[in-house]
């Protein structure tokens, strides 16, 4: 008997939807940073158009906003910051990828990916570091040396 081979029924919005980075760092200071790659997936045996949504589109440029993934196959979506200035420092803006079967109009899934621009990366990487360092040492375990050999006495300092 030959059984015939059928696509499952896809629920709206609830299709996992594959895109790296989830977020994305803008410095002010490095004109590199101003433009990003977000690669979206599509791991299916379908073909998928997708849409970029901004929350806050006059400080972004999306290079093709719309279009398809083939099945088993990835895109790359380029944005570009193009307003630096500093009101907009530590603000979070967010994107949001919404992905539809080729031939259907509802969305059948979406992701969302943070957008923050911020002063200087020199900056950025110094305040990750005073903070991993503060971390460290508030999670650290200190063993005290006895003097009896073989002995060892250990005491929790959290600083």
């Amino acid at each position: 008997m030959h059984q015939q081979k059928r696509q499952p029924e896809l629920v709206e919005g609830n299709l996992p939807v594959f895109v790296f980075p989830t977020e994305l760092i803008f410095y002010a200071d490095d004109q590199s940073t101003h433009k990003q790659v977000l690669t979206l997936y599509n791991p299916y045996e379908f073909a998928l158009k997708f849409k970029v949504l901004c929350t806050t589109p006059n400080k972004y440029v999306v290079v093709d906003a719309a279009g398809a993934v083939k099945p088993q196959c990835c895109v790359d979506i380029v944005i570009r910051h193009r307003d630096v200035r500093s009101c907009h420092y530590g603000v979070i803006d967010k994107f949001r990828l919404q992905v539809s079967e080729q031939s259907q109009r509802k969305a059948l899934g979406r992701k969302e990916v943070i957008a923050t621009l911020l002063p200087s990366a020199k900056e950025q990487q110094k305040e990750e570091e005073e903070k991993r360092i503060k971390e460290h040492l508030t999670e650290s375990v200190f063993f005290e040396q006895s003097c009896q050999p073989g002995l060892i006495t250990m005491a929790i300092l959290r600083t």
